[in-house]
């Protein structure tokens, strides 16, 4: 089995027994891997969108939300999944890309269109185009499979790996961040190291290892570390609002 065909396993992309480079029974029991790992860091990262958009919606407001930072997710789900129209796998495949999709989306409408008097504009001023053109770069230089789909999956996961960043930044220029907003960036977060604990499995059990996914998924995670830190020993203690000290 192609290394190109076992990651898109990891990423809701998986190809049909059809697009494999050569059929084998191996290969085709595959396509149903799934472990509690990778389970549970799926359920994490749709906690993780569902608190946000709860937050947005019942607070009628997007204060503290980077739109910047929801944009980027939306790029990343839309580049990964634009072969949901014409491959299926199963149907928690295909819901799973479509609940993304539809909920990123939902997210970037509530903070520009509905609640955009509420979006602060004033400090979600991180610039994006200093993630966006080095992971283009990336994209065309290091990739599986120099086409169109393969560039735009490679792509996906460098940009996921940094898209975070806006919301970070604007958390740490603010100097504080609300509670619900750091449970949303805690699931975010245990959501990757779920992933990175399925890898470990997988290369354990499996012999797998996809180089461009681990790669990006252990920069995601060391972006976190600091705010986990934060997140232990100050929300989950009822201080309310977690303190971040003030860029100089």
């Amino acid at each position: 089995m192609s290394m190109g065909m076992e990651r898109k396993i990891d990423s809701l992309h998986i190809p049909t027994l059809q697009q494999l480079p050569c059929f084998c029974p191996a290969a085709a029991e595959a396509l149903d891997i799934m472990n509690i790992f990778r389970l549970a860091g799926d359920v994490s990262h749709l906690v993780a969108i569902v608190i946000l958009l709860m937050k947005i919606w019942w607070s009628k407001s997007c204060a503290g939300i980077s739109g910047k930072s929801q944009v980027l997710l939306a790029l990343v789900f839309t580049t990964r999944y634009l072969d949901l129209f014409t491959v299926f796998i199963s149907t928690y495949n295909t819901v799973m890309k479509v609940v993304f999709l539809a909920l990123s989306y939902a997210t970037v409408y509530l903070i520009y269109i509905r609640f955009k008097n509420t979006f602060d504009s004033a400090n979600d001023t991180f610039r994006v185009e200093f993630l966006l053109v080095p992971v283009v770069g990336l994209s065309f230089l290091e990739n599986y499979a120099f086409t169109p789909l393969e560039i735009l999956w490679t792509f996906s996961i460098f940009l996921e790996s940094v898209a975070i960043m806006p919301q970070l930044f604007m958390i740490t220029k603010t100097g504080e961040a609300e509670s619900i907003t750091t449970h949303y960036l805690f699931f975010l977060g245990l959501y990757r190291a779920l992933y990175i604990a399925n890898w470990v499995w997988r290369y354990h059990t499996e012999g797998f290892f996809d180089q461009i996914a681990v790669v990006s998924g252990v920069v995601q995670t060391i972006f976190y570390c600091d705010f986990f830190y934060l997140y232990i020993t100050r929300v989950l203690r009822g201080r309310g609002k977690m303190s971040l000290p003030m860029p100089v």
